[in-house]
């Protein structure tokens, strides 16, 4: 049975947001084996509306001087929206109707992890769907103050850590199922 895996870019006061203003000091070789470990055990991209769209606008540029570019570009992506009417990146498909019950679906048929990347939105009514099977955090060494945030509400979400990493640039890998009780 696939899994569906988030990784996500934070602050350590839970910021997302804008991560190309903050994240590259941080990033080096660890970080980036983990982030291409995760595309490569996967093979299907799962988006929301507004990472979809940083995507698709940046990725399809990028050619074979950019690690993962050839992944990204041709792996099959699904993309979760309520305002999108059309998507035109290739290989992409838009889900409508009940996200959470086509990809329970999907989770059966045969095949590699499905992974979440950004989609902050997403992540959060996957988990609050128990849809989400995983959620991988690198916690980067910096407080923004501001900006959009994994988790703007006051529910609570159990997670259980089931591995976790600390990277030389001082970035915590986390890795969290969810949890029936803390």
């Amino acid at each position: 049975m696939r899994k569906i895996v988030a990784q996500l870019f934070v602050s350590v006061d839970g910021v997302m947001e804008t991560p190309e203003d903050w994240h590259f000091p941080y990033y080096n070789e660890q970080m980036g084996e983990v982030v291409a470990a995760q595309f490569h055990e996967s093979d299907i991209l799962l988006l929301g509306r507004t990472t979809y769209e940083v995507f698709a606008a940046s990725w399809p540029q990028r050619g074979s001087e950019m690690p993962l570019a050839e992944r990204i570009n041709t792996m099959p992506k699904l993309v979760a929206s309520t305002t999108l009417d059309t998507v035109r990146w290739h290989n992409t498909t838009l889900l409508g109707g009940d996200v959470a019950a086509e990809l329970t679906k999907l989770k059966e048929e045969p095949g590699n992890n499905i992974t979440v990347s950004g989609s902050p939105t997403l992540v959060r009514s996957l988990l609050r769907e128990g849809v989400l099977d995983e959620l991988q955090l690198l916690v980067h060494p910096i407080v923004l103050g501001r900006g959009r945030r994994l988790f703007d509400d006051d529910r609570q979400t159990p997670l259980r850590l089931i591995d976790s990493a600390t990277f030389s640039t001082g970035v915590v890998h986390l890795t969290y199922q969810p949890a029936l009780h803390p």
